[in-house]
């Protein structure tokens, strides 16, 4: 098998507990997401896993596959590296279950930057910020890379920082596309104080001496965090926005 999805569902989201569960325009977050990501031609097998019961009943409801992971899993991250050692792939997708909107358009480069670069361990996505709220919001993650698209930092406050006119700034957006060897060497190792510090998993890479690549779109999504995520994606799908 070569591309495996995983979909990390916990129920005690920080910001919004039981976030997975919530309807969205009538279908509970979850199995939107995985309808979403089993559309997606280049992706062999998707598995949700969680430390619910609850989430597992609804996925498997949506015919989809749940796996059981422990509660004590410290990060998104790291439950996707629990599956993917379990399940053998090439590659390893960790799709975020916050974006109801999520697909191909966002999944299939990841797949093409692993595909064209040996050198790629992890590929994720970057996205111009234009909303001046989503600037200033800490749950909006920006990133910085070099002119080889390389990650150099990933920050919850404003980076760069707008001392002169100019500049576009970016914010992190969607899955991550992994190796799978590398995923599981990751997983591996301990929390380090940046990500401890901005709760980014992404810092753990860097921090450790390694590179990720990060790949432009134009595609935007609805990320639900807050209550008033949840209205925006409701908006959506009403054909507000």
């Amino acid at each position: 098998m070569k591309t495996l999805a995983v979909i990390p569902a916990r129920y005690s989201s920080t910001r919004l507990p039981g976030k997975a569960l919530i309807p969205i325009a009538g279908i509970p977050l979850v199995a939107r997401v995985l309808s979403n990501v089993r559309k997606c031609a280049k992706v062999d097998r998707v598995v949700v896993a969680t430390d619910d019961e609850r989430i597992a009943k609804i996925v498997e409801k949506y015919d989809g596959e749940a796996v059981m992971t422990p509660v004590e899993i410290p990060s998104g991250g790291d439950r996707v590296a629990w599956v993917a050692k379990r399940i053998v792939s090439d590659y390893v997708l960790n799709v975020q279950v916050d974006d109801p909107l999520v697909n191909s358009e966002m999944i299939d480069p990841l797949i093409s930057a692993l595909d064209d670069d040996s050198s790629v361990m992890l590929a994720l996505l970057a996205k111009e910020i234009v909303r001046k709220e989503e600037m200033e919001s800490q749950n909006t993650v920006k990133v910085v890379f070099d002119k080889m698209g390389r990650g150099l930092y990933f920050s919850r406050s404003r980076i760069p920082y707008p001392r002169n006119k100019g500049g576009i700034c970016y914010k992190h957006i969607g899955p991550y596309g992994w190796r799978r060897d590398f995923l599981l060497d990751f997983s591996n190792w301990e929390q380090t104080p940046l990500e401890k510090a901005e709760s980014l998993e992404m810092l753990r890479v860097l921090e450790m001496g390694y590179s990720l690549k990060c790949v432009i779109t134009e595609r935007d999504t609805v990320e639900i965090d807050t209550p008033e995520d949840l209205e925006k994606a409701e908006r959506y799908f009403r054909g507000q926005l």
